[in-house]
């Protein structure tokens, strides 16, 4: 059934339930480290910006190391539920889904999956201008190592 275009214009608007990502908006450097190349500070960028107007939230990420693969997460959530969750896809045709958290300056998301769990903090500082965010990952279903560590600079 093809929508109205009123419809649509009335369905891009902001999601209440996202404003709390408000300081995750904009463009950013990265800087990231990884166990798979131990003592080597990866170059990056990620930007965050309003979609839909601003019915989600829309997550660029690339790395300059050949391994590491851009992606781009969408951040949404479910009214009846409360919840927030964040889709996941990259280059390498993966496809995660994560819960979500935010609380006061820190942003959390995991997934718990069988043989690859993985958590992850963003903790927002310096006035909004840095992002601290440390990876975990499981593969064993009781231990928890490093992943993916980045802080991210903003640029704008």
């Amino acid at each position: 059934m093809p929508m109205k275009k009123q419809g649509v214009i009335n369905a891009q608007i902001a999601n209440p339930a996202l404003n709390q990502f408000n300081a995750l908006v904009g463009e950013w450097k990265t800087a990231s480290t990884h166990p798979a190349v131990p003592h080597k500070v990866l170059a990056g960028r990620s930007a965050f910006e309003w979609i839909e107007g601003g019915a989600f939230l829309k997550w660029y990420l690339e790395v300059d190391e050949e391994g590491f693969p851009a992606g781009m997460g969408i951040f949404g959530s479910d009214d009846a539920t409360g919840e927030l969750v964040m889709l996941f896809f990259d280059e390498r045709k993966v496809s995660r889904k994560y819960e979500v958290s935010v609380e006061d300056n820190v942003v959390k998301w995991w997934r718990n999956v069988p043989g690859f769990s993985q958590r992850y903090n963003w903790t927002i500082t310096d006035n909004g201008n840095t992002i601290i965010g440390k990876g975990e990952l499981c593969e064993d279903g009781k231990t928890w190592g490093k992943d993916l560590d980045q802080t991210f600079t903003r640029v704008k």
